[in-house]
């Protein structure tokens, strides 16, 4: 290992992937140039830039990308080098999509991968210009650098889990009396927390609200203990309904969230039907929406777009 690698290593930050990859987008800027170095997650077709240090093509940290317009995808497919001095020398790279939208005349990427195979993203760079042949021979750090950040990544996300699990333990005492579930606070403590991954990671997250259609009807003409017991067979029907690890929360009223981690738009679609599914067969009436969360967006912004979809579905009632 020569001077500056070590170097860089020996004052990595223990544990913490963020600082880790800033710290490696920064070494590689000034060891190698480039006007592009990024750190990217990807997620079906969304190409997320995670971090990056961005001296002339205007990119920033949430911006997403088409993953199949990509010369990453194409490296990850075989079809091109991870090192492309040249890149209108490699026909993968030339007829790529991003190429015509972007100058790129010189390509640097490497995968990252998690335990279980699958890919999180890529480790790149981009530049205007073609750089020396002899670039290819540093092919060999490159991929070091890769792999450091993976298994840094990959112990984060373990650390992760036990993280999101203490967290909700820690929480427990901010309840709604009459259901047991998270009440409001709660819920916005854990909705913070859960933004703060999703943001460093790129991992996708789903918010779905949901809103009593006939809960003033029952308390006018049933009378508030009625009232009460449809709350609790509606908290305890989306129990049932939601995924281990899922976050449900009376947030008011007659008002319901679930936070969903690390939820993909096709899975989070499924649990607004599931839920709706098992509602109905309680002969439960309510409104319900789900968002996904953006990457150049928060969960905020989510809950807000579930709860426009709620009561759009309740103005069609």
């Amino acid at each position: 290992m020569d001077v500056p690698v070590a170097r860089l290593v020996s004052t990595l930050p223990a544990g913490r992937f963020e600082d880790t990859t800033r710290a490696v987008l920064a070494f590689l800027r000034q060891r190698f140039g480039f006007d592009l170095w990024m750190l990217t997650r990807t997620e079906g077709d969304d190409w997320i830039v995670l971090h990056c240090e961005d001296h002339g093509y205007g990119m920033r940290p949430g911006t997403v990308l088409r993953w199949s317009d990509s010369f990453c995808m194409r490296m990850v497919a075989g079809q091109g080098p991870h090192i492309a001095p040249c890149a209108a020398q490699v026909p993968a790279y030339a007829s790529a999509p991003i190429g015509q939208q972007v100058p790129i005349q010189a390509y640097v990427g490497l995968p990252l991968w998690l335990a279980d195979g699958a890919l999180f993203g890529t480790l790149c760079a981009i530049d205007p210009h073609e750089q020396p042949a002899a670039l290819q021979q540093e092919q060999p750090l490159l991929e070091l650098l890769a792999q450091l950040l993976s298994a840094v990544l990959q112990l984060e996300l373990h650390a992760t889990e036990a993280t999101r699990r203490a967290e909700r333990l820690h929480i427990e005492s901010l309840t709604d009396g009459l259901t047991g579930l998270y009440n409001r606070r709660a819920w916005q403590q854990l909705m913070q927390a859960e933004e703060e991954r999703c943001r460093c990671y790129g991992v996708p997250a789903v918010v779905i609200t949901l809103d009593l259609d006939d809960l003033k009807r029952i308390n006018d003409t049933q009378g508030h203990a009625a009232g009460d017991r449809l709350i609790q067979r509606t908290a305890e029907t989306l129990r049932q309904a939601v995924r281990t690890g899922d976050v449900v929360a009376r947030l008011g009223g007659d008002e319901f969230g679930i936070l969903c981690a690390t939820c993909d738009r096709d899975t989070g679609e499924s649990l607004q039907v599931r839920c709706q599914t098992a509602l109905a067969a309680e002969g439960i009436r309510a409104s319900i929406g789900h968002a996904v969360r953006h990457p150049s967006h928060d969960l905020i912004a989510a809950w807000e777009s579930a709860d426009q979809r709620m009561y759009a579905m309740k103005r069609q009632r």
